[in-house]
């Protein structure tokens, strides 16, 4: 599927929930020629997207970049994005990004110069341009998300079923457990579990969060406003497209 094949809106663009996930990813996969890596807080992602790692001087990693033809190493760098909470069939996102990895500057870092982003969802499967890519900005709830999202769940569990409630009729029957799946500057999303498989309600910001305190009055505005139009991302499934 092309990148111009977007997510409805008002949702992230697929450059831009690539750059989100990017955001507040601590570890990444990386895997070169016959070699594979966990690396744990080794990258950092710059204002453009370029990604830089940051590993030891002395790895294994730094001596193949030092020895690869014409001195760039072909590389493959894979992001899991995982549900921060307890709900079933966490994985919301993988993210595969290709390129050669070479030294950045005089430093002992590594830069990727890219080649191709792909973002894969339950919805499918998006292939963004290096242009849109390093032209997105990640969702400015990003790095907060996680957080946001299990406080949520553990203190405003009230909320939740409210939140449910005021959509029930748009559901299918026997929804047995709801918990908070994601939000961005556009809204709430909360799955909704069912005895098999499960749907996800995507509930509308009356307004734009531009940040996690404008998210919470948003999210309050939403349990005092007359019901909106909330938008069930699939029927009720009994697993997830992106296990495994």
């Amino acid at each position: 599927m092309s990148a111009a094949a977007e997510l409805d809106l008002p949702e992230q663009t697929a450059a831009e929930r690539v750059r989100s996930l990017l955001a507040q990813a601590v570890s990444l996969s990386l895997t070169t020629h016959g070699q594979d890596y966990d690396l744990i807080g080794m990258h950092s992602v710059g204002r453009n997207g370029q990604i830089t790692l940051h590993p030891q001087a002395d790895t294994p990693l730094v001596a193949q970049v030092a020895t690869a033809p014409r001195g760039s190493l072909a590389a493959l760098l894979e992001f899991t994005d995982i549900a921060p909470t307890a709900l079933r069939d966490r994985v919301r996102a993988r993210v595969t990004i290709s390129g050669w990895l070479a030294p950045a500057g005089d430093s002992e870092a590594l830069r990727l110069d890219l080649a191709r982003v792909t973002l894969r969802t339950a919805t499918g499967t998006y292939e963004v341009g290096l242009d849109e890519y390093a032209l997105a900005q990640a969702d400015p709830l990003a790095v907060e998300e996680a957080a946001m999202l299990t406080h949520l769940a553990d203190a405003h569990d009230d909320m939740v079923t409210d939140l449910l409630l005021r959509s029930g009729s748009s559901l299918p029957y026997g929804v047995q457990r709801t918990l908070p799946l994601a939000v961005d500057r556009h809204g709430l999303t909360l799955r909704c579990e069912y005895r098999e498989g499960h749907c996800d309600l995507r509930l509308l910001f009356p307004a734009t969060a531009r940040n996690a305190v404008e998210a919470g009055e948003q999210v309050r505005r939403l349990l005092t406003m007359p019901p909106p139009s909330p938008r069930c991302g699939h029927r009720p499934r009994r697993w997830s497209s992106l296990r495994g």
